[in-house]
């Protein structure tokens, strides 16, 4: 039986106005897009969407207009609640359980150095704000911390907590966690590495990449279910050398100008945000031309 959630996510990018302010036709676009890959759902304003240079108002619209492109879709949908403010995530929570969602997901707070205990009591609140399943998250690289597997396990033990997304490169700290919380619905969050994961048990991926060549992952994760070992290192190395051209430009940047370039509008990245690097359109046109990576785009663009 499959866990609470469990799949394939885009991590669902925003769309913007050319002078930067929240637009919901680009949002639309974006969504529409990855609504014609092979993925499960969508996870709706995390660190992929810029949701940390979005006001609580511009997240709670988003929900909306996202919820609303989505109806008829068959796909999950999982809101990102997670803001350092516990009052405005359950603001958040609340409204994304009105609209309709399935999950939520939520960083842990992070505009200071709190403690564990802080962090508990920040989940706790907020998972039982709603009855939703919730979503946790282990993301260092943002937080500046690293929870240990004594203390995740903790945390995935709270009311209506389900499952956590681990964005770590420690795969020992995956392996350890993955034995100590079974139950738990896990998903990994470096798109670069999913394979690596998916080869250790994971229950799904979400991610920024996810957002144009989602059906890729869908792939990766069966292999791994499958134990092709070669089809799944084949199908990691599009990912790898995708993500490589990515961080050569700035990854959420280069993200928005490839999709512009296979013919999305999605607008640009929100200051202060900026391509970066020596021609970086030419490295993206360079990306995407390649057919192994093509292969992967949803029917109909480029």
């Amino acid at each position: 039986m499959s866990k609470p959630l469990s799949g394939i996510y885009a991590a669902l990018m925003s769309g913007f106005a050319d002078n930067g302010d929240f637009c919901s036709t680009r949002q639309n676009a974006i969504v529409d897009y990855a609504i014609r890959q092979r993925i499960t759902g969508l996870y709706v304003g995390g660190s992929s969407a810029e949701g940390g240079l979005m006001t609580a108002g511009e997240l709670l619209e988003q929900q909306v207009i996202v919820h609303q492109k989505c109806k008829g879709s068959g796909k999950t949908l999982i809101a990102h609640v997670g803001l350092p403010s516990l009052k405005e995530s359950i603001r958040l929570a609340q409204h994304a359980k009105a609209c309709g969602y399935d999950g939520l997901s939520a960083l842990p707070p992070h505009a200071y150095p709190f403690s564990h205990p802080d962090v508990l009591d920040y989940y706790r609140q907020l998972s039982a704000a709603t009855d939703l399943p919730m979503i946790i998250y282990e993301v260092p690289l943002r937080t500046g911390r690293t929870s240990t597997t004594a203390q995740m396990v903790e945390l995935l033990a709270l009311k209506n907590v389900v499952g956590i997304k681990y964005t770590n490169t420690d795969l020992f700290g995956l392996a350890l966690l993955r034995k100590h919380s079974p139950q738990a619905t896990c998903f990994f969050g470096f798109d670069e590495m999913f394979g690596a994961a998916a080869a250790l048990g994971v229950d799904g991926g979400i991610g920024t990449t996810y957002n144009i060549i989602g059906g890729l992952y869908t792939a990766i994760f069966a292999a791994a279910w499958a134990s092709d070992i070669p089809r799944l290192q084949t199908l990691q190395h599009i990912s790898r050398d995708f993500v490589e051209a990515l961080l050569k430009v700035g990854v959420i940047p280069g993200m928005k100008l490839a999709l512009q370039q296979i013919g999305v509008d999605c607008g640009p990245a929100r200051a202060p945000f900026n391509l970066v690097g020596d021609n970086p359109q030419q490295i993206i046109r360079d990306a995407l031309d390649k057919p192994e990576l093509r292969e992967w785009l949803a029917p109909g663009f480029m």
